[in-house]
């Protein structure tokens, strides 16, 4: 049994007892969050798509951790000007751990 769900702008497809980084959530660690706008859901060879999401159904999970992933650099450049500027950038993520998919 699988589910795709949505959050933060992008699609997961997951299983019960998944472990995922998603964009930062506003949750407690140790927490159980609920993901209700659940776009598809397989069960026994069979698969509900919604339009646009499936009525009812929903993914349980637990809030695991807190973090920020890996620095990126963004330099910008423009030649024979002069123009250089260097920042780097550190995505805010949440671990979740998928419990349970209601269907």
């Amino acid at each position: 049994m699988y589910a795709i769900f949505e959050t933060g702008g992008k699609q997961y497809k997951v299983q019960e007892g998944d472990v995922i980084f998603i964009e930062k959530l506003d949750a407690e660690e140790g927490s159980t969050y609920t993901f209700t706008k659940v776009l598809a859901v397989s069960k026994d060879n069979k698969v509900n798509f919604g339009t646009p999401v499936v009525e009812g159904a929903s993914v349980s999970a637990k809030v695991l951790s807190h973090g920020k992933s890996k620095k990126i650099i963004v330099f910008k450049y423009k030649p024979k000007k002069g123009y250089r500027r260097k920042q780097g950038h550190r995505q805010p993520y949440t671990k979740i751990q998928i419990e349970k998919i209601n269907g």
